[in-house]
């Protein structure tokens, strides 16, 4: 046998905080060594925190980071774990995304990312430069490049979150050149259904290369961004630890090295793929380390989950999957709101308003699991601000979960300024009248006006309740319900907020939750307003959203794949409701980039400096081009819904 003793932790950095991240890492570090851990490793860019975006280019960010890496280094000098921990480095001009191994007081080397991701939310080929096979730089004193590291125990190689993602990455070369162990530090931002996407493709990466692997994920929020931690062991494909996933923490567990070499042995496919590559190319040179790493005498060889080695363990009921994907949203929403109240120190309570619609009252959820989540707790005050439009069932529901859930709700009703407002307008207008949109947009503002002049005498963050469906086609009101300081569901789709909302009702019984339920989702800026009337029914919508921006299809496209989706809708309501999505879509553009800070939970997202970077100034003739001679175009021109 030859036992070592792997650990992974999840830890929640601030981007910036060099000092406090790494007094962080040294307590953990050193909880770690006492427990005679071999290998501890801990996030991607932990120590100057994750993403830094163009922060980077700040010499004096870099240089601290190294600086805290020291201080890291000498403070584990009397410990004999192997430490693999993240941050940015410099050589010269070139930054490079690092892995720092780190024993007995001395950083060995930096191991640079090599797959850098510029796609969706990250802009790493922005800013960074690549690692590749044969790199050997001096960081000021320290190698950075392509290394392996031969220890007492065995051989390891690490590498940064992307390069696990590619089958090309480095782990190949690395393990057929001898690497046993591979750790992979991360911070991999939660998406719903990312967690099954991730341990797959890591269970892959382990069997492919028939090696331990080692993976440390960050958790927690930074800016609009959700880490979901939840790091793994695998050893040659099989699970051997599942970190518990949104909470920070680490967790361990005792391989056996032997095993992986003697499945490599037995592999034949492996070993001449091996050989193949020892014939064609140079292997990645060794860093051979001296000095006892941590005491392995006590570990005991490990017991099958289950107390069988030939049968899997007994497993309770498994969870819907759907429920299982609206629990973990459920999650990385409050954590988003946590996270960013924490992180910036700049409020003293959370604030909501309150319309008893289906939006508010997800966000008020959210914003109550948030609050029982933050260190110290904090209160949220919540306002119903009615018109002579709002309707009764609404604000029952409003008044209802406010109080099942202890928030306080203030009502303050917004008639007599509406009338003051539009009285001003009429004068500055002159001889023309403030038009219906003008008339209804003068509630939304009034009520986001009023939210704000709160929230900066009550130092509270005042969140926004926007949801992604909305925002699309631009069914809000800028300088009204579009204000606040973070939007907490505009990357969720009104669908989506729906089966949350029924997800949340079950799991908690709370009455308020099915009083909204029962209403007609509208924004209640004139009598009887219905969004679906408005707009269009929202599980249309969606699936048009869905096939429009993330699929990227065109306007007739769209129209096609929606007659095979709702097959009982009549044809020309979907042509002209996909023509009607991608019109307003396009025309709304200028509403997201004035809309406040959004939680990114898919892999879709309307946060213009995220997911989705579409310019603001766009005509659309390039779609009239791909339209086929046949296709028949509404000549109507498109404009934004007049009810927001």
């Amino acid at each position: 046998m030859r036992l070592a003793k792997l650990a992974v932790a999840s830890v929640s950095p601030t981007v910036g905080a060099v000092a406090s991240n790494v007094s962080q890492l040294i307590t953990v570090a050193r909880e770690m060594a006492a427990a005679d851990v071999t290998i501890g490793a801990f996030p991607e860019q932990v120590i100057g925190g994750y993403p830094p975006e163009d922060l980077v280019q700040w010499r004096g960010f870099i240089d601290g980071q190294r600086r805290e890496l020291e201080r890291f280094a000498a403070e584990t000098a009397e410990t004999p774990t192997v430490f693999v921990l993240g941050l940015a480095a410099a050589v010269g001009a070139q930054l490079f995304n690092s892995a720092a191994v780190v024993h007995r007081g001395r950083v060995l080397a930096l191991v640079p990312k090599e797959k850098l991701p510029t796609y969706n939310v990250f802009y790493e080929g922005r800013t960074f430069s690549r690692g590749g096979p044969g790199l050997d730089l001096d960081a000021a004193g320290v190698p950075l490049g392509d290394y392996l590291f031969a220890f007492d125990f065995g051989a390891i190689a690490v590498e940064v979150c992307e390069d696990a993602w590619s089958p090309d990455g480095p782990m190949r070369r690395r393990c057929y050149s001898g690497a046993e162990i591979v750790v992979n530090v991360s911070s991999s931002p939660y998406r719903m259904g990312i967690d099954s996407t991730r341990r797959e493709m890591l269970a892959t990466r382990a069997a492919d290369n028939q090696a331990v692997l080692l993976y440390a994920n960050a958790v927690g929020g930074q800016d609009g961004l959700i880490f979901d931690g939840g790091g793994y062991i695998f050893q040659n494909g099989r699970l051997v630890l599942d970190a518990p996933r949104f909470v920070a923490g680490w967790w361990s567990a005792i391989v056996d090295l032997d095993r992986t070499m003697r499945l490599r042995m037995e592999n034949s496919t492996w070993r001449s793929d091996c050989e193949a590559f020892r014939l064609q190319r140079e292997t990645v040179p060794t860093v051979r380390v001296a000095g006892g790493t941590a005491n392995r005498s006590a570990l005991a060889y490990p017991a099958p989950e289950g107390g069988s080695f030939f049968l899997p363990a007994a497993r309770g009921p498994a969870q819907d999957p759907r429920d299982r994907a609206l629990d973990d949203l459920f999650e990385a929403l409050a954590i988003g709101i946590k996270s960013y109240y924490e992180k910036t120190g700049a409020f003293r309570s959370l604030g909501i308003a309150l319309s008893g619609g289906r939006d508010s009252m997800l966000t008020l959820l959210v914003a109550w699991h948030a609050s029982r989540l933050i260190d110290g707790g904090t209160t949220i005050s919540a306002f119903y601000m009615p018109s002579r439009h709002s309707q009764a069932d609404t604000k029952n529901a409003a008044h209802v979960l406010a109080a099942e859930l202890g928030v306080t709700l203030q009502t303050v009703p917004i008639d007599e300024a509406t009338d003051r407002e539009l009285e001003a307008t009429r004068q500055m207008l002159g001889r023309e009248a403030p038009t219906e949109a003008t008339r209804q947009n003068i509630q939304a503002r009034l009520r986001g006006q009023r939210m704000w002049n709160w929230a900066n005498s009550s130092g509270a963050l005042f969140l926004q309740t926007g949801d992604m469906s909305e925002k699309a086609v631009g069914y809000t009101t800028i300088g009204g319900d579009l204000e606040g300081a973070l939007s907490v569901i505009a990357n969720v789709p009104k669908t989506v907020v729906v089966a949350l909302l029924e997800r949340l009702g079950k799991r908690f019984a709370l009455k308020g939750i099915a009083a909204t339920l029962q209403t007609d989702p509208g924004p209640e800026l004139a009598d009887a307003q219905v969004a679906e009337h408005e707009l269009m029914p929202f599980p249309i919508l969606d699936a048009c959203l869905h096939l429009y921006a993330g699929e990227k299809m065109s306007p007739h496209e769209v129209a096609a794949a929606l007659k095979g989706l709702f097959p009982e809708v009549p044809a020309g309501n979907l042509d002209r409701w996909a023509s009607r999505f991608t019109a307003l879509f396009s025309q709304s553009i200028y509403k997201w980039v004035q809309s406040p800070l959004s939680l990114h939970v898919g892999s879709l997202d309307l946060d213009r400096e995220r997911a989705l970077q579409m310019p603001v100034v766009q005509r659309n003739q390039w779609q009239d081009a791909q339209e086929p001679p046949s296709h028949t175009k509404d000549t109507k021109t498109t404009t934004t819904p007049e009810k927001r």
